[in-house]
């Protein structure tokens, strides 16, 4: 094997095995409250980037088996609301992610790509664009 190819190798090894670690190891990891109904958002480590969950919103307080009703694909309308992925795959840091796709239930809107910004430990800008120009940001606070 020539020194290169041991080299390029060893370079891939090293982001396989660093890129959960540095999913696992990020600031965002936690529970978040949205801007809209009261929304928790739970941020974990999915691979080797970041993901959301919805883990609590007042329409799941008044109706905890609540469906995803608003959803613009009618075959998706029938998912429950508690537990739907809403974040996926957020990448970089260590004060900014991007990555894609986000999913507002409120709407039923798929943005294909975001950002989100750690603003300071306890508030995250949020966004989500459908188009480039065709944006929209909300500020999460950190939950206790």
């Amino acid at each position: 094997m020539s020194r290169l190819s041991a080299v390029l190798i060893a370079g891939l090894l090293c982001t396989a095995v660093a890129g959960p670690a540095a999913a696992a190891d990020s600031p965002l990891l936690g529970r978040w409250r949205t801007a809209a109904q009261g929304g928790v958002v739970e941020i974990h480590a999915c691979g080797s980037a970041l993901c959301g969950r919805l883990v609590d919103a007042a329409p799941l307080r008044r109706n905890p088996d609540q469906r995803d009703v608003r959803n613009h694909d009618p075959a998706l309308r029938d998912r429950p609301l508690r537990g739907l992925r809403v974040l996926e795959g957020f990448r970089g840091g260590p004060t900014t992610w991007t990555g894609g796709p986000l999913y507002d239930p409120d709407s039923g809107r798929r943005a294909a790509s975001g950002r989100l910004v750690l603003i300071d430990p306890d508030h995250l800008a949020v966004r989500g664009c459908i188009a480039p120009l065709l944006c929209r940001t909300q500020t999460w606070m950190r939950l206790p």
